[in-house]
This record gives structure tokens, C-alpha cells and sequence, in this order.
């Protein structure tokens, strides 16, 4: 975890100056062992060149759109929906309502019933951050049979307004099924997922930190990484 100064213009401050902020990371590293969604291509990263030989570093990355932390556009699941450089980069920051679902369990099922208590929090600008601390399980079997979010569920969010969710697990909905009811919703929605987050239980959970999933500007493409972070008060 870091600590930034932010200018008081960010924090509502009335009186000039600088307040802090704790930075926290919620991106799993790359490595050619980053566990990735079945089929998609696997990660490979090696040395292009080296000082020794041309004179500078330079790494060789080759990686799929949705490796990783990473956030998917509608164009992901609809051919006529925008892609991740279309999307309005207002839609990939704000206040992040965080969703306790650690008790999903083994390919439990978050359902509407789970977004009761956050109903009145739920509201166009918001992320929806749902925690279910599944990213632990990266290099295990367990972690392809994750937590994954009902067709019900993603319609409370889409009602109340929430465009952007985001979840600690490899996928929003369940991964190794041929159905994908909350990538669709969303994509009909122009929505936002970004899946694959880690480190949430570094977070306060009763808090609402501001969220950060800038992607790779890459031009006509479904999705792409991203460098997740939280910003909390210090």
C-alpha cells in the first residue's frame, strides 16, 4: 500500500492545500503463470533485448485483451456494441460501493437477495465492487470454480443505474458454462466489467473508495488490462 498527496480540489476541501490517500492495489501481476479463463491465449513474456547486447532492456508481451485484471466492453459479447476505446473513460473511475459476498463460497451464486443492505448506496456514478476474496485462490483448481453473479443480480444493478461492476473473481459469470446472462446484460446495457481484481481484502468494507481501472487504449478491441486501484482516505 502507498500514500499520495491529493490536492484538495479532489477531496472536497474547503480550504487550500493537500490531504492523503492511501493507494491500494488491486491487480494481480502478469507473468507467463497468471492463471487465465479457459481457451483464452496464454501469456507469454520474454526478453526482447538486453543492455548487454543492443544497449537498453525491451521485454516482449504477448498477452490476451481479457489476461489478467483486465475490464471488458460491450463489443466483447455484441458485435454492434462499442469497444473498449469508444467507452467514456468516466464510466472506468469513481466512488466504488464495495458488496461482502465472501460467504458465495464454492460456485455460489450471488444473487438479488445479497444487494438488499446496498440498495439505497446503489446509483448511477457508482461502481459496484463485489468481494469475495477468490482472487487467494489464483494457481488452484478452486479458483476456476469461483463465486459468480445471477441474471437477477445484474438487473438490480442495471435498475438502480450502476453501469460498471467489478468483481475478485475470473469472471462475472460462471466460468467453464456455455451462458454468460450478466456479460450480456451488460453489453445490451453498454456496460462495464472488470473482472479479475485481487488484494480486495485490503479494503475497508464499509468504506466507499474512489476506483481506478484505466485499460490500454487498444483501438477495435473487446477489452484490455488494467492497473485496478483503490484510493482510501489515510
Amino acid at each position: 500500500m502507498n500514500t499520495v498527496q491529493l490536492p484538495a480540489w479532489m477531496t472536497g476541501a474547503s480550504a487550500p492545500g493537500t490531504s492523503s490517500a492511501h493507494i491500494i492495489d488491486l491487480a494481480h501481476p502478469l507473468t507467463n503463470a497468471t492463471p487465465i479463463y479457459p481457451g483464452d491465449p496464454q501469456p507469454h513474456i520474454f526478453t526482447a533485448t538486453t543492455v548487454e547486447r543492443e544497449g537498453y532492456n525491451l521485454s516482449h508481451v504477448h498477452i490476451g485483451t481479457q489476461t489478467g485484471t483486465h475490464i471488458d466492453a460491450p463489443f466483447h459479447f455484441r458485435d454492434e456494441g462499442a469497444t473498449i476505446d469508444r467507452m467514456p473513460l468516466a464510466m472506468m473511475v469513481g466512488p466504488a460501493v464495495i458488496i461482502d459476498a465472501r460467504g458465495a463460497g464454492e460456485l455460489g451464486r450471488i444473487d438479488a437477495a445479497e444487494l438488499a443492505p446496498y440498495r439505497e448506496r446503489l446509483r448511477p456514478g457508482v461502481i459496484a465492487l463485489f468481494v469475495t476474496g477468490w482472487y487467494r485462490h489464483a494457481g488452484s483448481e478452486l479458483f476456476f470454480r469461483h463465486p459468480y453473479l445471477t441474471a437477477a443480480a445484474a438487473h438490480v444493478l442495471l435498475e438502480s443505474g450502476v453501469r460498471t461492476l467489478a468483481i475478485d473473481t475470473l469472471n462475472a459469470d460462471r466460468t467453464g458454462g456455455d451462458e454468460f446472462p450478466v456479460h450480456e446484460m451488460y453489453a445490451d446495457a453498454g456496460g462495464l466489467i472488470a473482472e479479475n481484481l485481487a488484494g480486495t481484502d485490503q479494503l475497508a468494507l464499509e468504506g466507499e473508495p474512489f476506483l481506478v481501472l484505466l485499460p490500454l487504449n487498444l483501438i477495435g478491441c473487446d477489452g484490455a488490462p488494467v492497473r485496478a486501484v483503490a484510493l482510501e482516505p489515510a
